[in-house]
């Protein structure tokens, strides 16, 4: 799900380590959500919208038959640039539901090849850029334009800036996804009324983000989500992305405080109440990375009609290709004409 975890077991199944489905059911952690989250999100959001969308879809020959590509640009956080892919299905009639999809933590857009499921299967596709990511498993061709956050951080993205809310990364992020959203809904290939949003790991935790931000989006569908319940994650499991938050506290033994109120603006646990789209979620038992009581902390707080696929002996890939298939027969479901 695009973390290539270095101290993982080599792909083999490992023992169940977190609490038993039954519990994990049920399991609602309290939230600890700050008192200006949603004035915090509606400033930042107002302050991002004061700069024109300025969404571009430049044709691009990928030399496919049957889909039509284009190379995206649009205006995310502070104004700045943010790349991307939008896929049709070539010689499609009317407008068509988009699927909106964020990518895993590490990952950039690629190139159009790693994009043909859904167009393939009918819906229109918008495929955003990470800033400043793209080059652990998938090249990206954005930057961080806005790296505001002065302070010492641990290799990686989950530190950058995390000594203030307003500087940390995923602030950033979080807005670009919603532009991503808004972007989308500008080209004349797609219906404005039906957008998913979907990725899998961070892309997942992006998604759930994005959900609680647009409560007009009609579905979500996060598999494995990152971002979400941090403090039992970074201190369940050593493994990384989350390991940068607990490496950096085992130095700065005087900011843990300061880190988790920061990580508190951006926990999926506090978006889940505010999102309303109908939601298929996924989880692996023996995830390492994304252990399943993060996620069932955010899908049990989730505020739309919901559901969760459970992958019993799957580690941080999840279902994999059988959750692409079920997602493909979801959105079948509710947008059975196209």
């Amino acid at each position: 799900m695009g973390y290539n975890n270095q101290n993982s077991n080599g792909g083999e199944p490992m023992a169940f380590f977190d609490f038993p489905l039954d519990q994990l059911r049920t399991y609602c952690p309290p939230r600890v959500e700050p008192a200006d989250f949603d004035a915090f999100w509606n400033d930042t959001l107002a302050e991002a919208r004061a700069y024109p969308l300025d969404a571009r879809f430049q044709p691009y020959a990928a030399g496919f038959k049957t889909l039509e590509f284009f190379d995206v640009t649009f205006n995310g956080f502070g104004g700045q640039p943010i790349k991307g892919w939008f896929v049709i299905p070539k010689n499609a009639s009317g407008r068509l539901p988009c699927v909106v999809e964020y990518i895993g933590y590490g990952g950039g857009r690629g190139l159009p090849i790693n994009w043909l499921n859904w167009a393939s299967a009918g819906f229109a596709h918008f495929v955003m850029d990470t800033r400043g990511q793209g080059s652990t498993w998938m090249p990206g061709d954005t930057p961080d334009l806005e790296a505001e956050g002065s302070n010492p951080q641990f290799p990686g993205f989950m530190t950058r800036g995390v000594l203030s809310p307003r500087t940390y990364y995923y602030r950033r992020v979080f807005t670009d996804a919603v532009r991503a959203i808004e972007a989308a809904r500008t080209h004349p290939a797609v219906d404005p009324g039906r957008i998913a949003l979907t990725g899998g790991s961070q892309g997942g935790g992006i998604a759930l983000a994005a959900a609680g931000l647009a409560p007009d989006v009609q579905v979500v569908m996060p598999d494995v989500p990152f971002l979400c319940h941090y403090k039992r994650a970074t201190t369940l499991v050593n493994t990384h992305p989350y390991g940068e938050i607990a490496a950096f506290c085992k130095t700065h033994r005087d900011k843990i405080e300061t880190v988790f109120n920061t990580l508190s603006y951006f926990d999926g646990v506090n978006f889940a109440p505010r999102a309303r789209a109908r939601a298929l979620f996924s989880t692996a038992l023996m995830d390492d990375i994304c252990p399943p009581s993060t996620v069932f902390a955010a899908y049990n707080y989730y505020a739309g009609p919901k559901d969760i696929i459970v992958y019993e002996y799957n580690q941080h890939e999840g279902g994999g290709i059988f959750q692409s298939e079920a997602k493909i027969r979801f959105l079948d479901q509710i947008w059975p004409q196209r």
